[in-house]
């Protein structure tokens, strides 16, 4: 009888992304891949969750030998208050995106503004320290991000959103993290974005998944502006088309951000940090438009 009849190899761990809508989530492949090129066994599947019913949801998955979630929108911050424990960054941030279970505890961690700040700094080259940053939106995806955006010391950050107090309610939430790194960070609504130029404009809006844009001045960009949109699709958005259009000097949408953040999941699961530039390409060949 062969040796290897009994060789049942080593216990596949589960783990799973739980969101409403979730049919598109990039996230399977994106894990698929890193188990692959790491060596790790793990199943990762996407899991539609009924509004409602999200609590429930991660109790089964947990009781069933789930070892940890990603979670999307919109229950990021019904897992923050779901985790028995939470990182400082997810703690400021107010909503989770990844879950671990560790016997009975349920770990809760933010890793949007880790995608966000690696996919700027070491994919894209963007030095963040001492430029004047304006953040559009004021809303759960501007609100992860913003710590580790002060951690690299820019001058200034601006959160413009249509509804200015929101905005400046969300800068008062973070501006003692001010006094320790220098950076000054206040809120505003659109319109008191004229006659100010930045250096780095971060699309934190879902305006772009409507071909929108937010009314933004002309003159909004400096000389080498770099803009960035956290969408991305298998066209430039519309923030991207009108970062072009205005004179960016580099335009970007925010796939690599989210390839960095399922890393930073990764390496909490699993203590390994996958490569993460062979699966940006091949994740961005997999949403090109066909030939025509």
């Amino acid at each position: 009888m062969p040796d290897d009849l009994f060789d049942f190899g080593e216990r596949v761990e589960r783990y799973a992304v739980m969101g409403n809508p979730i049919n598109h989530s990039k996230s399977p492949m994106i894990h698929t891949l890193f188990a692959q090129q790491t060596n790790q066994s793990i199943e990762y599947t996407a899991i539609h969750v009924d509004l409602g019913g999200f609590d429930q949801a991660v109790g089964n998955f947990k009781a069933s030998g789930g070892k940890g979630l990603n979670i999307t929108v919109p229950f990021k911050e019904e897992a923050w208050a779901l985790a028995t424990e939470r990182t400082d960054r997810a703690e400021r941030a107010g909503a989770v995106n990844t879950l671990k279970f560790v016997d009975n505890k349920i770990l809760g961690e933010n890793t949007d503004g880790i995608g966000l700040v690696t996919d700027l700094t070491a994919n894209h080259g963007c030095e963040l320290k001492g430029k004047r940053i304006l953040l559009l939106g004021a809303g759960g995806a501007a609100r992860g991000v913003i710590a580790p955006l002060m951690e690299q010391q820019p001058s200034e950050i601006i959160i413009a959103n249509r509804t200015p107090d929101r905005a400046v309610g969300l800068a008062d939430h973070f501006a003692d993290l001010g006094q320790t790194n220098g950076c000054r960070i206040s809120g505003s609504g659109f319109p008191g974005l004229e006659g100010q130029q930045f250096d780095i404009v971060i699309n934190a809006t879902a305006a772009s998944l409507k071909g929108e844009v937010p009314p933004l001045p002309n003159e909004l960009l400096n000389d080498n502006a770099v803009c960035y949109d956290m969408m991305y699709g298998a066209e430039p958005t519309a923030f991207m088309n009108w970062a072009t259009n205005h004179g960016a000097a580099k335009v970007q949408d925010g796939l690599g951000m989210l390839v960095e953040q399922a890393a930073e999941s990764f390496y909490i699961w699993r203590g390994v940090r996958p490569d993460t530039k062979s699966v940006i390409q091949t994740i961005r060949h997999s949403i090109a438009p066909a030939s025509k």
